[in-house]
């Protein structure tokens, strides 16, 4: 398992079964183990690690790359490559930032199998990415270590070439922005942004370009600077579209509100999602990450606890919520108890996969 081929199956090929449900994808890291991937499965609400990433020594974690889905396959694109010390504390760990990656990594569930994809043109982490008609956009994010600063560069993979192609800039510098497809167009929202002035100089981070959004032309390859569509100046945690509709639970300093809010495009506004406020039974501990991903019209929230006084167990709870007029809110699973702790490298991804 976790072989690296440098081969690459077509992305298109035929699933071997026409019979299809949902499986949730996730990266975990611990403090001691590097990256592997693991599969939930709603329909019984149970955890199993699938792979792991390959190309990492000892040590080594990759974090703040993109994990997204095509098909059978799930690709694992750019990040940083952190290296993990030994402190002089039992059980202290350090972390320290060693490469930004321009790697591209496809592994196919079907055929248990790594390979190796083009490489980006731009190395980067903490960028927005999304699907579009089978190719993989991105945009933003940073490129070096050394610096907090955004780019403004954009790119588009096609997996039937296997081929990475630049996009025009975007018209601001943009790093921890989420990327998101609504009615049929990239959107890049919020993130820490800068803009050029007319010297090329950058100009300091303003509310109007933390809170905008750019959305690309396809018929006239540019980028068009929407104000005001994330509407705060911290960047925003996940974005999602759902039946023709936009909704986020948070922020990246709390991905969390206590609700859901949906977008309205004509109002240019974020608001509450009605039935949406808390989850009752999602306990007041601390949480250790948070991450959602859209199956229909359902939203899945995967949440993980460290045990109330208990250093090596942890919880998973997951919780769904109805985005449909007549939905009945929300529907708690039962809690999943865990050995150890463990951490969220990347955003999931939903999968719609041949049952075996």
């Amino acid at each position: 398992m976790g072989s690296l081929s440098p081969q690459l199956p077509s992305p298109s090929s035929p699933l071997p079964s026409s019979e299809t449900f949902y499986r949730i994808y996730a990266s975990f890291c611990t403090a001691k183990i590097s990256n592997w991937i693991e599969c939930y499965d709603p329909s019984n609400n149970t955890w199993h690690r699938v792979t792991t990433i390959p190309g990492l020594i000892e040590n080594q974690v990759l974090k703040s790359f993109s994990m997204v889905s095509i098909g059978h396959f799930i690709y694992i694109i750019g990040g940083r490559l952190c290296q993990k010390f030994p402190g002089h504390e039992p059980d202290e760990i350090f972390e320290v930032n060693v490469e930004v990656l321009q790697r591209v990594l496809r592994y196919d569930l079907v055929m248990d199998v790594w390979s190796k994809c083009a490489p980006l043109r731009v190395p980067r982490f903490d960028f927005a990415c999304t699907v579009c008609d089978n190719k993989i956009y991105v945009a933003g994010g940073q490129s070096k270590l050394s610096s907090a600063r955004g780019t403004s560069s954009a790119e588009v993979y096609d997996p039937a070439l296997d081929e990475w192609k630049l996009l025009p800039n975007m018209n601001t510098l943009r790093y921890k922005c989420v990327a998101v497809t609504w009615q049929g167009k990239i959107h890049v929202v919020g993130g820490f942004a800068e803009k050029r002035d007319s010297d090329g100089k950058v100009v300091p981070w303003g509310i109007m370009e933390r809170s905008s959004a750019e959305v690309y032309d396809f018929d006239n390859a540019k980028w068009d600077l929407i104000r005001g569509m994330w509407q705060l100046d911290v960047p925003p945690n996940q974005i999602v579209a759902v039946d023709d509709k936009l909704f986020s639970s948070g922020d990246c300093l709390k991905v969390w509100k206590g609700h859901i809010e949906a977008f309205d495009g004509e109002l240019n506004i974020w608001n509450e999602v009605d039935g949406s406020t808390s989850v009752a039974n999602w306990p007041p501990i601390k949480r250790q990450y948070l991450t959602m991903a859209p199956i229909g019209s359902q939203l899945y929230f995967l949440a993980g606890y460290r045990m109330p006084g208990e250093i090596s167990r942890s919880k998973c709870d997951v919780h769904v919520f109805d985005t449909s007029a007549n939905g009945g809110g929300w529907n708690s699973l039962e809690p999943i108890e865990e050995e150890g702790e463990k951490e969220l490298c990347s955003h999931c991804c939903a999968l719609r996969q041949p049952q075996m």
